[in-house]
């Protein structure tokens, strides 16, 4: 047995690096990385060739739509197969997808033949990758990664993520549209994910030990088992609802109505509302790599609650700022609180969830991540026209709050954390076994 001193230790001394001491690990990120760089680059192009086509704001929204809803539909596909067929191959498949469906859009926009129906086609093409991939990639990280170096694993992957997607992917991908033309860029992208293909072919993870009852089963059956197990288990339906309210009433007014604010309040540019969104993506950093410190904290579920609470109270400061400081420092704060509560969450999922059922259950969380998110954006324009942008912030920020402290005191929401104390003495490891015989 491994004391959880010995063990903190050990986390403190290798740090948030510590999992690139796998070779696997240390190719699946090598590819994340790139490609999140690619997926910035792609914000970019998609939206400045979209508005080169049909200079309506409108069209964006089609596109928009076109992206995301074959997502949604074809999560929980992508979670069955996941957790069917080898996850490597799967995300390979889904890169390739990808790929050609951005290097399509890049060659057609190079040759100016691209039109707005082309676009739609095939950004539902890339969507319908995306969902192949989501289930996937979240499920092989245990495959691979000790359990003991799950939370620096999933550090570096919500490291990576702001970094690429949210501030070094969008600064290339402005240099390379103003450079090359959103033509350029959408190959450049599209190269993004021959490498990420390169890097999981290059990987070894051990095989899905799949059982004999799977065999013959219909996709509908196995979504079902996945929500079956999620229905029983209080952390999980709790947090997947939390979620779903949480985004419902905050992800709306964070997107649409701080531009607005920052334009129209504090007569800020288009250069200071970068700078408000590139405080949260330092927010987020500065965490994963604290966060690649240590091991989850005994009180994982009241840590991962209180961290989303306290990542709701910007969106009310945001409503009530007077300095573009203030907005920036908010930004830090969400940023940092969505970041830590992500990686207990992401790590509570790959040790509490078994492995042939981690692509299903991972497929419901993204579902229900992003299934009321174009809700959202409905609701938020008419309750702003009806109560004023700075209230309608005030209020998302404290709704959003509320709910998640609510629903902490589920009956039933913490009882993984007394497992954990029983375990007090042994590493996070042990304590995850425990909880698994006594499900």
């Amino acid at each position: 047995m491994t004391s959880r001193p010995a063990a903190l230790a050990r986390a403190g001394r290798l740090g948030v690096l510590r999992p690139l001491g796998n070779r696997d690990f240390a190719l699946l990120w090598t590819g994340l990385t790139v490609s999140l760089l690619g997926d910035g680059i792609y914000l970019v192009a998609i939206a400045w060739q979209v508005y080169e086509l049909s200079n309506a704001p409108t069209a964006l929204s089609v596109v928009g739509i076109a992206w995301t809803l074959p997502t949604l539909i074809f999560l929980l596909v992508g979670g069955v197969l996941s957790d069917r067929f080898d996850r490597r191959r799967l995300m390979v498949a889904s890169d390739l997808i990808r790929g050609v469906a951005i290097a399509a859009i890049g060659v057609l926009a190079v040759m100016d033949t691209l039109e707005l129906w082309h676009l739609l086609g095939l950004v539902a093409v890339y969507g319908a990758g995306e969902a192949l991939f989501a289930p996937a990639f979240q499920a092989i990280v245990p495959d691979i990664v000790p359990q003991d170096h799950l939370v620096q694993a999933n550090s570096l992957d919500m490291l990576m993520r702001p970094l690429g997607a949210q501030l070094a992917g969008p600064a290339l991908g402005g240099v390379l549209v103003a450079g090359i033309g959103a033509g350029g860029a959408f190959l450049l992208d599209a190269a993004s994910f021959g490498v990420s293909a390169a890097c999981l072919l290059a990987m070894r993870p051990r095989p899905l030990a799949l059982t004999d009852s799977s065999a013959g089963r219909s996709a509908l059956r196995e979504v079902g088992e996945g929500f079956r197990f999620v229905c029983a288990h209080t952390w999980l339906w709790g947090t997947l609802l939390a979620a779903a309210i949480f985004l419902l009433v905050s992800f709306g007014p964070q997107q649409v109505l701080l531009a607005f604010v920052v334009k129209n309040d504090l007569g800020g540019t288009a250069g200071d509302f970068g700078l408000v969104l590139a405080a949260a993506g330092l927010g987020a950093i500065g965490v994963a790599i604290a966060m690649g410190q240590w091991q989850v904290p005994r009180r994982h579920i009241t840590f991962m609650y209180v961290a989303w609470a306290l990542a709701s109270l910007p969106i009310v400061v945001w409503g009530i700022a007077t300095e573009l400081w203030q907005l920036m420092l908010a930004s830090v704060v969400r940023g940092a609180g969505t970041t830590a509560g992500m990686v207990v969450w992401m790590t509570l999922m790959q040790t509490r969830v078994p492995r042939g059922l981690l692509g299903r259950v991972s497929s419901l969380d993204w579902l229900v991540s992003i299934g009321l998110i174009p809700v959202s954006f409905a609701l938020t324009g008419p309750i702003a026209e009806a109560f004023g942008a700075r209230e309608t912030l005030v209020g998302a920020g404290v709704l959003g709050a509320a709910v998640t402290l609510a629903f902490l005191f589920l009956p039933g929401m913490r009882d993984t954390e007394r497992v954990t104390d029983r375990n007090d003495s042994t590493s996070w490891s042990a304590a995850s076994t425990s909880i698994e015989r006594n499900e």
